[in-house]
């Protein structure tokens, strides 16, 4: 198993060198083929655990995952303006490679959505919507028909390609709303949302994800839910980790572990109902966790939410008072 695991790392890192060496990460035959063999070297499952590696490692990690962000980026910004040059661009969503992933991705997050709460919601908040918003697109048009949808982004040309790809869908363009901002200075807007979705690449690292995580814990309605994308096993070079103990504010629900072509974990929170003040989340680093967290994990079980074996779930328990 550990031969297994260093000709896994080492066949990632010699990617990576190669990766690191394009001239552009914009969409290209040479950009396509790396990343195709990086995403494909990753997926299977894994025992992996990558917070155990040896600090090069680590680093390179770090700089993979920001490449495979900057790539994506490329990736979706390439397709949103070829989608928007048909005649309905919502109808011709299947020319972009990962739309079946997202399709699935969008089943699962609805699956476990339902699980926890009771009935449709009535806004949801996604943070990192990008320049082609297919999470909120999918599950507008899927699964949830009523929900009104506020995408929020840091980059203005993300958003404007993203509402060039709704103005012939009536129902849709009055459901999806983008908004142009840096999601740190949204504070009590955020009360409103009964449910808020994170980007997989909204803080590139652990310390610029927690910072998001923390504001998203002051401003959150209590009650409210929030769904983040991690990674596990070696998909964990291509997105963040996000262990449920940096939830802090929030009482872990349950964590999903995809081990299909669904690349990203799912991770669903919910919003402590008791009172918070936001200066008391200002030190909890240096005071320690002074709010309920997770007291300990039952042991992973097979589950699937989509019907499609191969899938785990990490339930975990938590003690209901202080």
């Amino acid at each position: 198993m550990v031969c297994q695991e260093e000709a896994l790392v080492e066949k990632i890192c010699d990617l990576y060198e190669q990766i690191s060496s394009l001239e552009s990460l914009k969409p290209s035959k040479d950009v396509d083929m790396l990343f195709t063999q990086l995403v494909h070297t990753c997926i299977p499952p894994s025992p992996i655990d990558v917070t155990k590696l040896c600090k090069r490692v680590q680093e390179i990690r770090s700089k993979l995952i920001r490449l495979c962000g900057e790539a994506e980026g490329h990736l979706e910004s390439h397709f949103s303006t070829i989608l928007a040059s048909f005649q309905n661009p919502l109808q011709n969503f299947n020319i972009f490679p990962y739309y079946s992933n997202y399709l699935k991705l969008g089943q699962l997050e609805f699956n476990i959505l339902k699980q926890h709460y009771t009935h449709e919601p009535k806004k949801i908040a996604f943070v990192g919507s990008g320049p082609l918003p297919l999470t909120s697109i999918v599950l507008a048009s899927n699964h949830l028909l009523k929900t009104v949808f506020y995408n929020f982004d840091i980059d203005p040309s993300a958003n404007s390609k993203a509402l060039a790809l709704l103005p012939c869908d009536s129902d849709l363009s009055k459901r999806l709303f983008f908004h142009t901002t840096n999601i740190m200075d949204v504070t009590n807007a955020l009360r409103d949302f009964d449910v808020v979705f994170l980007a997989a690449l909204v803080g590139m690292d652990k310390e610029e994800k927690l910072r998001v995580i923390d504001h998203l814990a002051k401003y959150m309605s209590p009650g409210a839910l929030l769904m983040l994308r991690s990674a596990h096993g070696a998909r964990a070079f291509l997105y963040p980790v996000v262990d449920p103990c940096d939830l802090r504010g929030f009482e872990v629900l349950s964590v999903f572990h995809p081990t299909d072509e669904v690349i990203n974990s799912v991770v669903i929170a919910r919003k402590y109902p008791l009172p918070t003040h936001p200066s008391l989340l200002d030190h909890q680093q240096g005071l320690g966790n002074i709010i309920l967290v997770p007291n300990k994990c039952s042991d992973i079980e097979t589950f699937n939410p989509l019907n499609i074996h191969g899938n785990m779930i990490e339930e975990l328990a938590f003690d209901e008072q202080l």
